[in-house]
Parts: C-alpha cells; structure tokens; sequence
C-alpha cells in the first residue's frame, strides 16, 4: 500500500488516494479464485475443473476483481489514514480510480476525521467542593432501614387497619350506580398509605378491621388516566379479608448482632455513619469533577463533526439494548411498551452525547500538550486489573482490547487527575434548607387568633 495524496476538502473532511502494489492485489485475486473456482461453470468441463485463464476468458478478466477490491481496500485504508496522519470517525466514500493485473488498484477514500481542537486555560480553574458531614438524623434512617428489612409479618386478627398495614381487600367500584370496567379486585394486596390507590382511599380503609365490608368514597383526579372517569365521583364496595403488619425488631445489642459482624447497637452505629461518610466524600469529589468537566468543556474550541455525536448515540443506544436483552426484552419492545419512535428515543441522549464526546477530545488535547506517556508497565497493570475484574486470562483481554485503547484511556484518566490537582478548590457547606415564610396575610390571622386565645 501507498498513500499517493492526502487533501483536506473541507473542515474534518479529508480525500485519500491510495495505491494497492500489483503483487498485494494480485494475491488477493489468487484467493478469490481460489474461494470460488468451485462453483464456477465453463463448457466442456466439468464444474470447478476449468482452468482459471478460460474462466477469465469467457467472463472477463475482472471476475474476480471486485471480491479482491472488497478483501484490500479496508486494510489499506487503514494504513493510509495512518500514513496521512488523520483518525477517520466515520466510514469512507470509496471510489475506483483504476484497476488491473498489472497495475493494481488505485482508489480514493473521502473520509470525516477526528477534529483539531484547542483547550485554554485548563489549569487552576476555580471550583467549589460541597463537605457533607453525616448527621445523627441519616444513620438513624439508615437504621430504620435496616430494622424495615427486617421485620416480622404477622397477621391481625382483631385490630383496626393503621398506615403501613397491608390490607388484603376484595373491591367494585361504581360510578352513578353502575360498576365500570377494571373496577373490580379481589384478594388485592393494598399497603395503607403507600399511595397505591386513588387519593383518599387507603385512608378510608384504615381504621377497620378483618371481616369489615363498607363504602369508600373517592373523586378520580382530573388528569387520570382512564378519560371516562376522570373528575367524577366513584363508590367503592370493600371488604377486608385479612390484616398484616409489621412488628419491627427492637434496636438493640441483639439487634446488632443479628443484622452485622458487631456486638454492640453503638458499634453499628459508628460503622453506619462511616460507611454513609464514605459515600457522601464520594458524591462530593464526583460532584466536583462534574463541575471541572463542565469547565474544561467550556474552554474547549473547535469544529466538531456531527458524525461524531451520532456516533456515541449509537453506542449509548446499542449499550441500553444489551441491557434490555439482559432482562428478557429487547430494543423494539421497549419503544412499543413506550410509544416512543427510535429518533425521539435516540433524543434522550443527546446531552449526554455531545458532552461525552466534547470532554474525550479536551481530555485528549490536554494529554497531547502535557505530554503525558503512559509506559508498557501502567498498560500490563491496566490489563491485569481488566482480567481479574472480568475473570478472564490477559492474554484474552489482549485479543479483544486494543492496547493502543488502554493507552489513551490511561492517559486521558491521567489528564483528569492533572486537571483535578491544579484547580483551585474552595470547600464550602451545603446550603441550609430555610423554611418557607409565611405570608403576611397568614402571619397577620395567627396573631390575631392568637390574640383572641388570651382574652
């Protein structure tokens, strides 16, 4: 292969003329009349017996040619953006200059490539970091968590319905006297207050015990789904079957015990509050590169092709399907269960699109002027880490990844953390929740009332 031109024909638009040498596309003709001389018929012969030169000569000397430009033309390719020094992100428009026996191929390539792009000022950039201290009020949540999940189901005989319960119920409904359709369970499993039902239901199931049958009373809300019910006023007919609740576990020693390694409720407590401290140290030092992303993005300059966005979209799409295909349904089903057509699906990740593909070109640009080198030894460790991860052997990892991939990945990951390292950090509080004040007029009425107490 040769790279006979390279010339840039617009921004990120670049045309190769490249040369494939008589001997290379010779030997790919010889493989593909080799492939194929079998199934090739000529009179007076039998079939995949005839001599290759009265093949070429009863169907042309090129019958072979266009197999042969296929099997050539991607590896050429490949070398000659290489030799031209640009990184194609988009599949080439290929046409034939000339070919023959004698003179090989020649064929030119108009390709989009990776954008040259500029990033100023990158370091020290000023930037907040949130310090989040871990309350006494979250590892007691933490803890009720802990003591909801394990908690005792026990069935109520004879006590009244209270919120948190689960009430299995039988139900009709009807509006104006007349039972409307999907208005009807039985043996239903309804957990009191967890908003599962219309508005104002659960609660008029509260209070009553197993065995009760009685009216509940509601109004469907304006917006519901159901347009012939909407806004009206329904009737349902109820009755209780049968009552359970929860009977927490007492939070104790024995509670510690029980649910973790840790002999004492207080030791629990201390691990809680770690471990949730760890989490928000995490969400602060993500929050704040998110934010050094943001302006690293802003600094950047530079006209970036619109194959590039399509592009990640497209693995972004392909990756959400994997994961669909993971649970037992796929791509189109999703959009059908959805209504969604596939272009305002593909919408959904723009954003996130653009933003990925903006920070990788910084990123990369950062490492190019930094001259960040990333040894044989950081990407044998990276591989190592790969295959334990993935419980694969290296030489495995090796086959599947580029290693010129890992490289630029540890670089770009390098940049990050000079980026992170040069910036100007203030750490600051998390903003104090103020309660709403209340209007004059309100504020007015309560001192008045008030007012009317004391006499």
């Amino acid at each position: 292969m040769s790279l006979n031109s390279s010339t840039k024909v617009e921004t990120n638009k670049y045309e190769l003329e490249v040369s494939v040498a008589p001997d290379v596309f010779g030997s790919a003709v010889d493989k593909v009349y080799h492939k194929n001389a079998k199934k090739i018929s000529v009179p007076g012969f039998r079939k995949g017996k005839a001599p290759r030169h009265l093949i070429e000569k009863m169907y042309g000397e090129g019958i072979f040619f266009d197999e042969a430009i296929n099997d050539v033309m991607p590896e050429a390719f490949v070398e000659a953006a290489k030799e031209a020094g640009v990184e194609p992100v988009s599949t080439p428009e290929v046409s034939v200059e000339s070919v023959s026996k004698a003179d090989g191929l020649v064929f030119k390539a108009t390709v989009i490539v990776k954008p040259e792009v500029e990033v100023k000022d990158y370091k020290g950039i000023k930037a907040q970091k949130t310090v989040n201290t871990v309350t006494a009020a979250q590892v007691k949540a933490e803890l009720e968590k802990m003591q909801d999940r394990n908690a005792r189901i026990i069935t109520v005989e004879d006590a009244p319905a209270k919120s948190g319960d689960t009430a299995i119920i039988d139900f009709e409904g009807f509006v104006d006297g007349v039972a409307f359709e999907g208005g009807k369970g039985e043996g239903h499993p309804l957990v009191l207050g967890s908003g599962q039902f219309i508005p104002g239901f659960e609660d008029q199931v509260i209070g009553h015990k197993p065995g009760e049958e009685f009216d509940v009373n509601v109004t469907f809300p304006e917006q519901y789904q159901a347009e012939e019910l909407a806004g009206k006023a329904a009737t349902f007919k109820v009755k209780v079957n049968e009552l359970k609740s929860k009977e927490l576990p007492e939070l104790d020693d024995e509670f510690a015990k029980d649910v973790s390694e840790f002999d004492t409720l207080d030791e629990l407590k201390k691990d809680i509050k770690k471990k949730l401290q760890e989490q928000a140290n995490a969400q602060s030092e993500t929050e704040l590169e998110n934010s050094l992303v943001d302006a690293v993005i802003e600094k950047l300059e530079g006209e970036i092709p619109e194959v590039m966005f399509e592009n990640r979209i497209d693995e972004m799409v392909q990756d959400f399907d994997y994961r669909l295909q993971s649970q037992g349904m796929n791509l189109q089903l999703y959009l059908q269960y959805t209504g969604m057509e596939m272009a305002d699906f593909r919408k959904t990740f723009r954003e996130q699109a653009e933003k990925q593909v903006k920070i990788r070109l910084a990123l990369e640009k950062i490492a190019k002027l930094e001259k960040i080198e990333i040894s044989d030894e950081a990407v044998e460790e990276e591989i190592a880490k790969m295959a334990e991860n993935y419980q694969m052997e290296p030489e495995k990892i090796k086959a599947l990844v580029s290693l010129d991939n890992i490289r630029e990945d540890l670089a770009v990951n390098k940049a990050i953390d000079l980026i992170r390292e040069s910036a100007e950090v203030e750490e600051v509080k998390p903003a104090k929740k103020t309660a709403a004040k209340k209007p004059a007029a309100k504020k007015a009425a309560k001192k008045a009332e008030e007012g009317t107490e004391e006499k």
